[in-house]
């Protein structure tokens, strides 16, 4: 099928030399089928719609993160022409592959190294995935805050977060590859799921069962990857999501305690003064006043 083509220049986008551009984006029903000069990643950061890439068109919704390689056709769409039933905002990040030369100056990973030569080459193709853990989105965040407002170190710093986001594409890219996982990415994946699932009734027994290996090689890899037993550990994602559910929403503690995997609303107000030195209410009260402007 024929699609009337656009083609995006980087020279619109770059500005100051430096040949990186992030915005935050609604895309509209009539975007246009175009293609670029450039590369670029994109975050589903709400809503859902079409992507129509070559002759295909695929369904997207929030936290899906694609890269798409120069000279591929290409657009998002939302659903409908209605932007407050049916949005769809994204974060787009475009580089260019000169860039990547400098990129890989900093790289010390032969593979990574690669990776990123491949990707200026224009030999890595169209890849997309699914944000599992927030990560992605967290990533995309920062960049465009620190794109936005601008501080002292803003190019290098801006430059450090695209590298992690290549790594980061670098590694979906493996960790989906048909080949047997290393044993490192294999548990890299098992935290990757307890990141998930925190606030379920998490044991070493279940987890054993669902990993393959035994409980006693599961507390071993805890103990030479993370330097924590299971149990500490699964504590430790616990008090950290909790802080951040106190620091960012109005809920009860009582609830907070049990999303993160406490019913018991006393031994959650204990553990979390042993780990933060103050009790829920204390934390909140302390970060909230924190944040709030100086008058």
């Amino acid at each position: 099928m024929n699609h009337p083509l656009e083609t995006y220049r980087g020279e619109h986008y770059f500005q100051n030399n430096q040949l990186l551009y992030i915005n935050r984006a609604a895309e509209s029903i009539m975007s246009p089928y175009h293609d670029h000069d450039f590369l670029e990643c994109v975050y589903i950061t709400e809503g859902e719609g079409y992507h129509h890439i070559g002759d295909q068109v695929h369904k997207v919704r929030k936290g899906q993160v694609f890269f798409i390689p120069i000279g591929i056709s290409h657009v998002f769409r939302p659903l409908s022409s209605s932007k407050t039933n049916n949005p769809l905002s994204v974060f787009n990040c475009v580089f260019s592959p000169l860039l990547l030369h400098k990129l890989n100056a900093f790289a010390s990973d032969y593979r990574s190294m690669q990776f990123i030569a491949d990707m200026e080459g224009g030999r890595c193709p169209y890849y997309s995935c699914m944000d599992t853990n927030d990560q992605y989105e967290k990533l995309f965040l920062a960049m465009h805050r620190e794109f936005e407002l601008p501080r002292t170190g803003s190019a290098d710093y801006l430059h450090s977060l695209l590298l992690q986001l290549l790594i980061m594409l670098q590694r979906s890219m493996e960790d989906s590859s048909p080949e047997p996982a290393p044993r490192q990415t294999a548990f890299s994946l098992l935290l990757n799921e307890l990141d998930q699932h925190y606030g379920e009734e998490l044991t070493l027994t279940k987890l054993a069962m669902a990993s393959g290996w035994s409980e006693r090689h599961l507390q071993r890899l805890f103990l030479q990857y993370t330097k924590q037993s299971f149990h500490r550990y699964l504590q430790n994602i616990r008090i950290q999501k909790s802080q951040e559910l106190l620091r960012g929403s109005t809920l009860k503690i009582s609830m907070i305690a049990e999303m993160v995997g406490y019913k018991d609303i006393h031994s959650f107000n204990a553990l979390f003064k042993r780990c933060t030195g103050m009790t829920p209410s204390v934390y909140r009260k302390e970060s909230t006043a924190a944040e709030s402007p100086v008058s």
